[in-house]
């Protein structure tokens, strides 16, 4: 038994550690992602802020809010008075009687249906399906038999021994309440468009009501909390050795250090560990951010000049049937009335014969779309580019703040130099419409 009080000691804090570490790359993971607009999500890890819009809200179970998401639950109070008999050393038997209590689940549920994160730019789709969900606790009350809500939101039988009390809890992201989301982005299925949903490979998808600052706060107090107490579990399992086998603590305190320095090179070398592999991860979306730059070129590229060719196509299509239709007055002012010449109903055949081979004359549309998608193309490369420099950006500050930068060196990565306005190698394609 004494032997095992250590051992156990060990296991937790090797526990404490192992928790501490991922609550440390989590924070780092949120530090590093540079916040996006929603028109320039791409595919891979993103971070978003906005707010939670849906077509048709749900409405929550308990205090009934338009809501995108909800969950809620009912616990009843009860209460007995159990009687435990005990022997002591003369074999007589005692009894001795003692109240125990407690909350039991009455009732639960919750609904939740993908919804939109909107921003000051769009909307992008979240599926909240496996996500961590952080939604606010919109109703937290506890109330007696006289409550209405006691039985008209609460089942109608009651516990075994029941104090007549139950608390009511719901919790829920409200429409139009702020979020926070990291997660990983891929491309939808029933429209050219981004969505975040989840990733079984994505370190991280998280839908929160909390800001970015908190939820990095969180995380960074997780790991230095946390691994604080693996290493007070590291020692102290030696110490209540000692005490149960009445032993004087000071005669094993080379193995209290020993145990307390032990875990310190292990948070070290996890530590290390941890902070590498978040510079590789940030250098590899830095590469990412690049590659998006790219695929944003290429698009303008070749987009652009078969939206012109459509575009002048149909502008001469135009041109053809106005030149026509342009005769037709031509014929009629060339004789006047009364006098000998072409009758103006003879126009009707030309006429009609114009009108089937142009239905439809769109070239006014057609101008406006390609506008549209010249404004669009150019939107996505300055979203892809800011992007890029941003992350960019985080990875060289990251590479060259201690104690980040002796890992860096250590592991030789190198920093990365920003784009600027003469670094694309595609050039913007000129549209040069012919009159």
């Amino acid at each position: 038994m004494a032997i095992g009080i250590p051992v156990l000691g060990l296991v937790l804090a090797a526990a404490c550690l192992l928790y501490a570490l991922r609550a440390g790359r989590r924070q780092r993971l949120v530090a590093n992602l540079p916040t996006s607009k929603t028109t320039g999500v791409f595919m891979g890890l993103v971070e978003v802020n906005g707010t939670a819009e849906v077509e048709e809200p749900l409405v929550s179970h308990l205090t009934e809010s338009r809501c995108v998401c909800y969950s809620w639950k009912v616990e009843e109070n009860w209460s007995r008075q159990v009687s435990e008999t005990e022997t002591d050393s003369a074999g007589r038997a005692q009894t001795r009687t003692r109240t125990e209590s407690g909350w039991t689940t009455v009732a639960e549920g919750g609904e939740e249906v993908p919804f939109y994160l909107r921003d000051d730019c769009g909307v992008i789709r979240i599926q909240p399906a496996g996500a961590k969900l952080e939604p606010q606790t919109v109703l937290s009350e506890t109330c007696g038999r006289g409550d209405p809500m006691y039985f008209e939101k609460g089942p109608p039988q009651e516990v075994p021994d029941s104090d007549h009390r139950r608390r009511f809890v719901e919790r829920a992201i409200p429409l139009h309440a702020a979020l926070f989301v990291v997660g990983q982005a891929r491309e939808r299925q029933d429209v050219v468009a981004a969505e975040i949903a989840a990733d079984r490979n994505a370190p991280l998808f998280l839908v929160s009501t909390r800001s970015r600052q908190r939820v990095s706060r969180g995380f960074g107090l997780g790991f230095w909390l946390v691994g604080t107490l693996g290493l007070v579990l590291a020692v102290e399992g030696f110490v209540a050795r000692d005490m149960a086998s009445h032993h004087d603590p000071a005669i094993d305190a080379p193995l209290f250090v020993l145990a307390g320095a032990g875990y310190l090179f292990a948070w070290l070398l996890g530590w290390m560990w941890m902070v590498y592999n978040s510079l590789v991860e940030l250098r590899q979306r830095v590469r990412q951010g690049w590659a998006n730059v790219d695929v944003q070129l290429a698009r303008r590229h070749d987009l652009i000049p078969n939206l012109v060719g459509i575009v002048t196509g149909l502008r001469d299509h135009e041109r053809a049937a106005q030149a026509e239709l342009a005769t037709l007055p031509a014929q009629l002012a060339s004789t006047p009335p009364g006098e000998p010449g072409p009758d103006p109903a003879g126009c009707m055949p030309a006429l009609r014969a114009v009108a089937e081979a142009y239905p439809e004359l769109k070239a006014d549309a057609s101008f406006l779309r390609l506008q549209q998608q010249l404004s669009e193309s150019e939107q996505r490369i300055a979203l892809a580019r800011s992007y890029f420099n941003e992350i960019a950006t985080f990875y060289n500050t990251r590479i060259q703040i201690v104690p980040d930068r002796l890992v860096a060196r250590l592991g030789g990565l190198q920093p990365q130099l920003l784009m600027g306005a003469a670094d694309f190698e595609r050039a913007p394609v000129t549209v040069n419409l012919a009159a």
